[in-house]
């Protein structure tokens, strides 16, 4: 297939951090592009999930409890307690 060129704006910074990335997997800049455009024409859409970071039922409830006023005090009764429910498994 013919080569062609195709101009993209981009943040410095990002294209820095994808340089720099990309030259340690082995590839250039332009050839993950292709790899992105090739796998989006594959999957017929983005290759990956794009979405919003939505909070879980927990924090929603927390917010919420936190906005009527209720249980800021949380719920342990010293820094002790905390730790331990923050090393607690869920």
């Amino acid at each position: 297939m013919a080569k062609t060129t195709a101009n993209i704006s981009i943040d410095s910074d990002t294209k820095i951090k994808a340089q720099k990335l990309f030259a340690n997997l082995g590839m250039d800049l332009s050839t993950a592009i292709n790899i992105f455009l090739k796998q989006a024409i594959r999957v017929k859409g983005i290759p990956f999930e794009i979405s919003c970071d939505v909070p879980n039922r927990t924090t929603m409830r927390t917010i919420r409890k936190a906005e009527e006023g209720k249980e800021l005090h949380g719920p342990v009764n010293s820094a002790k307690e905390l730790m331990e429910e923050l090393d607690a498994e869920d």
